[in-house]
């Protein structure tokens, strides 16, 4: 697989960016096995948690070996603490994951342009960034996965305790409830959208996100979503878990 670092201007963020992408080769070296079609690479946008940044599916697990016999191209961008929204005290960052990166990704790189060659990941707040993307644009994606995923974004938003830590993404003193940011509802509201892509998600029993978790699974099953869910025993949040999710989305999803 070749790795790159692609720094370009956003005109979303008004600011350079930088992506990490991983993209087919037909010969990978040796212990790696390649895939062998001649068609334009699967994309997969990949994306990281909250304390972490475009850099980390490299270096914590082994997704680029997981990608290489499936043609799998995969991006991975950063948002900082964004949630992958538009900030209301910062920056554009929904604009910049939802189209502004799709658009120059494909003007640097053949990729597949069709919905059932995209997919969406991501881990925690990655998990409801890929969870709000693949709701928000149902006829995008093939499939899209959660891991350990902080699902339940409009209680979090609400609660005292935590509400000011959102305040720059959500606004202060703001319920989010029964908007575009609750996934929950989206859920609801696209649950009669002309397609819908397949959902996976999952999270360790012992991970402090797991009620969210619960709460999405309930809500995504009662509006009829195609959903698989995996549920680790004793599992917190961390690495391992992950690594081992990732290799089997890939393994499981993407032809």
């Amino acid at each position: 697989m070749a790795f790159c670092t692609v720094q370009f201007f956003s005109e979303a963020l008004v600011v350079a960016v930088s992506v990490n992408v991983i993209y087919p080769e037909k010969n990978m070296g040796i212990g790696v096995e390649a895939g062998k079609t001649e068609e334009l690479p699967q994309v997969l946008y990949l994306l990281h948690g909250y304390s972490d940044d475009h850099s980390i599916w490299m270096r914590r697990t082994s997704v680029e070996r997981y990608a290489a016999k499936h043609n799998l191209a995969i991006i991975m961008p950063a948002v900082n603490h964004s949630f992958y929204c538009n900030e209301v005290h910062g920056e554009r960052y929904w604009d910049f994951v939802s189209e502004e990166l799709p658009r120059v990704m494909h003007s640097f790189f053949r990729l597949s342009d069709k919905p059932e060659d995209t997919f969406v990941a991501g881990l925690s707040m990655g998990g409801y960034g890929a969870m709000r993307l693949a709701l928000m644009h149902p006829d995008r994606f093939a499939a899209a996965a959660s891991f350990s995923g902080a699902l339940d974004m409009a209680s979090r938003v609400s609660d005292p305790k935590s509400a000011a830590r959102f305040a720059n993404i959500f606004g202060e003193n703001t319920s989010i409830k029964n908007t575009e940011y609750d996934l929950l509802y989206m859920l609801k509201k696209q649950a009669k959208a002309e397609h819908r892509p397949r959902l996976y998600v999952s999270c360790g029993t012992a991970d402090g996100l797991f009620a969210a978790h619960k709460k999405f699974c309930t809500q995504a099953k009662k509006t009829g979503w195609d959903l698989e869910t995996e549920e680790i025993p004793d599992a917190v949040h961390e690495w391992g878990l992950w690594d081992s999710q990732i290799e089997k989305f890939i393994a499981s999803y993407i032809r």
